[in-house]
């Protein structure tokens, strides 16, 4: 099985209840090597009120829980310390953004940060009201140019989360009938881009297996868009089960290392101190 979940929340988020000792113990109970805490920090969260959630917390005392966890547990897992970081590229807010996170990455001590889009133009596609008015298609084409536009223009993550994230939300009334109507090939243009952007930049692709979870039939991304991304010469692949309680975290990992070396891939990537380690699978 794979040793290390790098994709994991806690009560610091606010669409989890676990305590991060229930978190550990888990992946112990699982005889894991490690685990990465990311909880997310989503600053600007345009939902928050209807969605009673901020997406925001207090990173010193994360930091400081983390310690004294990593310190606790020390001869039994390996602990790191991770953040999802919200990317967002709606113009007015961007460059504060940018100057938000940039902020925490300098001040505290990060082995691992994912990058996700979670929101385009003012709301998160969880909600129906963002696919009014377009078919599924058109969502699904603007929803990937905003992750095309938030790794172009944000250095301050380490893994691009989840990447075709908003098909868990395709609302029937689009005329979509569910995940058979998803062809990943017919927005290759603007993921090719998002791949080849990734690899420039030296950043990873996330496997996340929370697309299993949700009954999509494939992790995120797509298995398209994994083949894709090493046809393009893509080597730099994280995986994270985006677990928000501890029967999640790692998630059909005992299936993912056959499935991913059936699709041509040899290791994984863990970070220590925002350095890329290799994991054969």
């Amino acid at each position: 099985m794979i040793q290390y979940d790098f994709h994991l929340h806690t009560h610091f988020s606010d669409d989890s209840e676990a305590a991060p000792e229930a978190q550990i113990e888990e992946a112990i109970r699982r005889g894991a090597t490690g685990i990465c805490f990311t909880d997310h920090m989503d600053y600007m969260y345009p939902c928050a009120e209807r969605a009673g959630m901020s997406f925001v917390f207090d990173a010193g005392q994360y930091f400081d829980t983390l310690r004294d966890l990593r310190e606790r547990y020390s001869d039994r897992i390996d602990i790191r310390f991770g953040m999802e970081f919200g990317l967002r590229n709606e113009k007015e807010i961007k460059d504060s953004m940018k100057e938000l996170y940039g902020g925490l990455t300098e001040k505290y001590p990060f082995d691992f940060i994912i990058g996700s889009t979670h929101c385009l133009e003012n709301t998160d596609p969880y909600y129906e009201d963002y696919w009014v008015g377009r078919t599924a298609g058109e969502g699904m084409a603007l929803y990937f140019q905003a992750c095309l536009d938030n790794v172009s223009f944000y250095d301050c993550f380490d893994s691009a989360g989840h990447y075709d994230y908003a098909i868990r939300y395709v609302p029937a009334s689009t005329g979509w009938r569910g995940t058979e109507d998803y062809h990943p090939g017919d927005f290759d243009g603007i993921t090719d881009e998002y791949l080849k952007t990734l690899i420039r930049k030296g950043k990873a692709l996330e496997y996340n297996t929370a697309g299993l979870k949700y009954g999509l039939g494939f992790a995120h991304p797509h298995d398209h868009i994994l083949k894709r991304y090493l046809e393009l010469g893509g080597e730099l692949l994280t995986i994270g089960s985006d677990g928000h309680k501890p029967e999640h975290i790692f998630f059909e990992f005992e299936n993912a290392c056959e499935h991913l070396k059936s699709l041509g891939y040899r290791y994984y990537t863990v970070y220590r101190e925002r350095k890329p380690e290799f994991i054969v699978l």
